[in-house]
């Protein structure tokens, strides 16, 4: 039996969905029964039947799953898969901003733990900050954690006025436009698609900026061949299975998430057998403040 055949069977006797993220390895979107970005797949586990939930990606999706599932049984394949910025805001930046502009909204990146989410008023992610953030009726905002997306939001948003965190992805962050423009100068009829969590010096390169699902979405509809992707590399599998004839270049320091890429079949295997792994909340009243700014942002979205 092969390990995907005995993940078949696995998901069965178990009454299991795998979802996975974009930047996992290309075997684990190839064995998943739904893959997205954050918001397709915190979207998708809500209407889900299946008792058990697999989620292949990081802990604050995990976390996300089981604050909108408390019923279901939510297993991480790897507890230690973790993202950097999840936690990159503290309490005091919070409590400054409320205590200096009374109609502030906080607005959280749904890239964050579900502590922060607590304290927050709406969740976003990057394909709806945009519209959450444009539709609600507060002037001042403080986006958190993510610096590069809140200036990126900020800059489609200019009727509302903003607070900034100094949180970021070191995967975008750590984008080099220098490798972006030699990319360019190597195929310079190549469109240049790229994640708004990358810095504002990236960004000015791009022809499309967007989450990595509408960077996909783009490049299934444009007439272009050749794509320069500004973005976590797993998601070349996902863009090779929309377009098989087109070419797709990625910078020369390759954008890869160790976190993510921690995840493989043998860890699938492992949490649908033994059940390990299994994401607990407290179920008290931070947990509940964490799930209403997830169930706004659906609603809002």
């Amino acid at each position: 039996m092969t390990r995907q055949e005995e993940i078949q069977k696995l998901k069965e006797e178990k009454d299991a969905v795998i979802l996975a993220h974009y930047y996992v390895r290309p075997e684990v979107q190839e064995i998943a029964d739904y893959i997205g970005d954050s918001y397709f797949l915190s979207k998708k586990a809500v209407d889900l039947p299946q008792r058990t939930i697999v989620f292949c990606g990081v802990s604050f999706m995990g976390e996300s799953a089981k604050l909108l599932n408390p019923s279901k049984t939510v297993l991480m394949p790897d507890a230690e898969a973790d993202c950097p910025m999840a936690h990159m805001v503290v309490r005091e930046t919070i409590e400054k901003a409320r205590a200096q502009y009374e109609d502030l909204a906080v607005v959280c990146y749904i890239n964050s733990t579900a502590k922060i989410k607590s304290w927050s008023d709406v969740s976003v992610t990057s394909a709806n900050a945009v519209q959450i953030v444009r539709n609600l009726p507060n002037q001042h905002i403080l986006f958190i954690p993510d610096r590069n997306l809140a200036h990126f939001v900020a800059e489609q948003v200019p009727e509302k006025q903003f607070v900034f965190n100094e949180g970021y992805c070191p995967i975008h962050e750590n984008m080099r436009a220098a490798e972006l423009e030699e990319l360019k100068i190597q195929h310079p009829s190549a469109r240049v698609l790229v994640h708004p969590e990358c810095s504002k010096e990236v960004l000015s390169l791009a022809d499309y900026i967007g989450s990595t699902s509408g960077i996909i979405q783009f490049a299934k509809e444009s007439a272009a061949k050749e794509f320069i992707i500004g973005t976590e590399s797993g998601v070349q599998y996902a863009l090779q299975q929309a377009r098989r004839d087109a070419v797709f270049y990625f910078p020369k320091t390759e954008p890869v998430c160790t976190d993510m890429k921690r995840i493989t079949l043998e860890k699938i295997i492992n949490v649908l057998k033994y059940g390990t792994n299994e994401v607990h909340m407290e179920n008290g009243q931070a947990d509940e403040a964490a799930k209403q700014t997830l169930t706004r942002m659906l609603a809002l979205a």
